[in-house]
């Protein structure tokens, strides 16, 4: 089976890969999102080491419980035939109601397929106002293409 589109990526081609990503994760459901991993998949996040959809579908479990009203935005940052670097902001707001503005970079390896073999995730939280947010759920189809602003 194939996780369109697949390697080699062009640039709409991981555009779309992008896309799909930020789409899965703002559904929050761990088990639909691990499915764009391969079943060996090995990830880097923040300092947590995951490996293997059932260890994605535990931390995406967590996380979700943890980082309330999750939303993201991710842009393409650069790719090649079969990698691919994204820039991304979330923001989440935890039990206590602080809001937070996560800031991050990935860098994603696909194998033949189109399923993601590695992640590498860098992230930045910074704490933020209700009045200071600017994602507020999925990514509607007039926002597409997008680049998220810096601040």
């Amino acid at each position: 089976m194939t996780r369109p589109p697949v390697p080699p990526f062009d640039e709409a081609s991981a555009r779309q890969k992008v896309q799909a990503a930020e789409d899965a994760w703002n559904t929050r459901d761990p088990q639909r999102v691990a499915l764009a991993y391969t079943v060996d998949s090995v990830w880097r996040n923040r300092s947590d080491f995951v490996t293997g959809r059932e260890e994605i579908v535990e931390f995406l479990t967590k996380k979700w419980q943890r980082e309330l009203d999750y939303a993201l935005r991710k842009s393409l940052w650069a790719f090649t035939e079969d990698h691919i670097a994204v820039r991304f902001q979330y923001e989440w707001r935890d039990h206590a109601g602080q809001w937070w503005r996560s800031y991050g970079n990935e860098n994603w390896e696909f194998d033949a397929d189109g399923y993601m073999r590695s992640r590498e995730a860098s992230i930045n939280d910074v704490p933020i106002t209700a009045e200071q947010r600017r994602i507020f759920g999925p990514r509607g189809d007039d926002e597409r293409e997008h680049v998220i602003p810096l601040r």
